[in-house]
């Protein structure tokens, strides 16, 4: 199984035991126990870390003249949950998964965030076999097409401050922001906020930080609203 997937992924392992860990659910282990020791998990919180500090570098070094607000929109725009799952699905990396027949069976192969945090943990593990100019190697690869669209746009606007100027031209009043909840371990946490137009919930968003759930409740808010950053 790995060599198809290291085929796919277009890469070698030294330590291939890492990308082995890389494609373990956290269903496996819960149905499985003592067949694997732990889950994709801790791979997924480093793969993330890498990841935004990859396209974050690109950014910075490609648009020296982007105020650090538009970098954030610019990194948020490329690191979406919808686009690494994107990613991870025409790696078919969601065919390699070990799972619990529970989540197997609810379609757990084909759901986005399992496929994000599968793109994430191999990054993860790339990093830690490989190092850093590896796995930027890899997320420069395969998120390219994603960064180069977002970078040939104009510089987008925080969509937070866009979110306001709407409100604003329309006679309403601020969007107000709320955490619906947080979830999973302390060193993976995952933040759902919506967000409030004139009385009305207009959009929900998740991340690994609470103002990057709101900063995507914001642009689902836009987006439901008819504007596109």
């Amino acid at each position: 199984m790995l060599d198809t997937v290291e085929v796919k992924l277009g890469l070698r392992f030294v330590r291939r035991e890492l990308l082995s860990l890389a494609l373990v659910h956290g269903s496996f282990v819960n149905e499985m126990p003592g067949a694997r020791a732990e889950s994709n998990e801790r791979l997924e919180f480093l793969g993330d870390a890498v990841i935004n500090a990859v396209v974050a570098q690109e950014m910075y070094l490609r648009h020296p003249e982007w105020p650090e607000g538009l970098l954030t929109s610019a990194r948020a725009a490329i690191v979406r949950a919808e686009t690494l799952a994107k990613i991870a699905q025409s790696l078919e990396l969601g065919q390699h998964l070990l799972m619990g027949k529970g989540e197997e069976a609810s379609g757990g192969r084909r759901r986005p965030t399992n496929l994000e945090a599968t793109f994430e943990a191999v990054t993860g593990a790339l990093f830690l076999d490989q190092g850093y100019e590896a796995a930027r190697a890899f997320v420069v690869r395969t998120v390219g097409a994603e960064l180069e669209d977002v970078l040939k746009q104009r510089p987008p606007r925080h969509a937070k401050t866009a979110l306001q100027e709407l409100a604003q031209s329309m006679g309403m009043p601020p969007p107000t922001y709320n955490i619906l909840e947080a979830t999973g371990p302390d060193h993976a946490r995952e933040f759902t906020a919506e967000v409030t137009v004139g009385g009305e919930v207009k959009g929900k968003g998740s991340g690994s930080r609470k103002a990057l759930a709101e900063q995507r409740a914001a642009q689902q808010a836009l987006e439901g609203l008819g504007h596109r950053l």
